[in-house]
């Protein structure tokens, strides 16, 4: 009998984890109370929930699979795995992300002097200044600062309803974003914003041509209220080993001091206008608006070696004379080496079209 007993036992358990696993899709299925708000009203909430205060628990899921994780693994990770993170938020220049991926465990502390990283599995802490130049982040996935991010420039033409549901519980209202720049590789955007706050609870990124998310965030539970400042805050524990962060626009400067193309960069690429960035080198250029953009940055010898021997062992790679060009869902990246002159990269949400027009801008080829 004993036996029977504690397989009915295991077998009781085995049902409630299968129930407590279904909750968050049962709920969701949930009706959800619709509000009559239009497309730019719920933009403009959104937007004004910057200073809204929560903690959380969301998850993130990334499909890009960069073929760049030699160069930089951290970005490669988080773009293209299924991440966990436990979020406090205080406000955009004050808060803490820790995440757990396959990549380990790091707590990520901002606040309005710079940024502390905590990787626990090596004990070492390091500490980065705010930059001009810096490379996407855990901070960044987080669904209210990337809901905000992606409608921060939408235009009310590019915006429509889509309804609502419940998300970790709460009504959701739904808008969508559908870039009207012709360069576009992104098909659309969907936001789910808070009822009460504007704060978005869930974010999913749809490529062209694509059935399912590029990228998808969003919460799974979420308690309203700033956390208190303590949790936030980061000193680095006795033994840690203390660093300083990485450099993410270092290797740009080191390009554009020493002057390693002289391609003077246009007022144009792609039909995308360039767009002026505070503290960037003049040999830097960021073109278009929204979620719709295109970086161009010169690149040291060493590093375009590598990258150009990644991208050409792309499955999916296009050599078209002096360049090498992939894309990842929505994102384009190609690596342009005009002769007798330094290397560039070109990445964005933009088309493959668009970036081999872009390269024959730069090198003065047909396109």
């Amino acid at each position: 009998m004993s036996g029977h007993g504690r397989a009915r036992r295991w077998a009781v358990v085995v049902a409630l984890l299968a129930v407590l696993a279904a909750l968050p899709a049962v709920v969701g299925a949930l009706p959800a109370d619709d509000a009559d708000l239009s497309a730019p009203d719920l933009r403009d909430a959104v937007l004004a929930s910057a200073g809204v205060g929560f903690s959380g628990y969301a998850v993130s899921a990334g499909g890009l699979s960069l073929p760049v994780s030699d160069q930089l693994p951290a970005v490669a990770d988080l773009l293209s795995d299924r991440a966990t993170m436990r979020v406090w938020w205080r406000g955009p220049d004050e808060h803490r992300v820790d995440v757990v991926s396959a990549a380990g465990e790091t707590g990520v502390h901002v606040d309005p002097a710079g940024t502390w990283s905590w990787e626990y599995e090596s004990a070492t802490a390091r500490r980065s200044d705010p930059a001009a130049l810096a490379l996407p982040a855990p901070p960044d996935l987080v669904p209210a600062a990337l809901g905000r991010r992606l409608l921060s420039e939408a235009t009310d033409d590019e915006l429509t309803r889509i309804g609502a549901r419940r998300v970790t519980g709460r009504d959701a209202l739904g808008l969508r974003l559908v870039p009207a720049a012709p360069a576009a590789s992104v098909a659309r955007v969907d936001v789910w914003a808070d009822a009460a706050t504007g704060l978005p609870l869930a974010v999913e990124v749809v490529a062209d041509g694509a059935a399912v998310p590029a990228l998808g965030t969003r919460f799974l539970d979420l308690d309203l209220g700033a956390p208190p400042a303590a949790v936030v805050a980061f000193t680095p524990p006795a033994g840690a080993r203390v660093l300083p962060g990485e450099d993410t626009g270092g290797l740009l400067r080191e390009a554009a001091d020493r002057e390693l193309s002289p391609v003077r960069l246009p007022a144009e690429l792609a039909g995308l206008p360039r767009r002026e960035v505070a503290g960037a080198p003049a040999t830097v250029g960021l073109y278009g608006s929204g979620v719709t953009l295109l970086a161009v940055a010169p690149l040291p010898g060493r590093l375009a070696a590598g990258l150009r021997s990644t991208l050409a062992a792309a499955p999916d790679a296009v050599r078209d004379g002096s360049s090498t060009r992939i894309a990842a869902g929505p994102l384009g990246l190609v690596l342009v080496e005009p002769p007798r002159s330094g290397a560039y990269l070109l990445v964005g949400t933009v088309t493959l079209d668009a970036l081999a027009h872009a390269a024959g801008a730069l090198t003065g080829a047909p396109s």
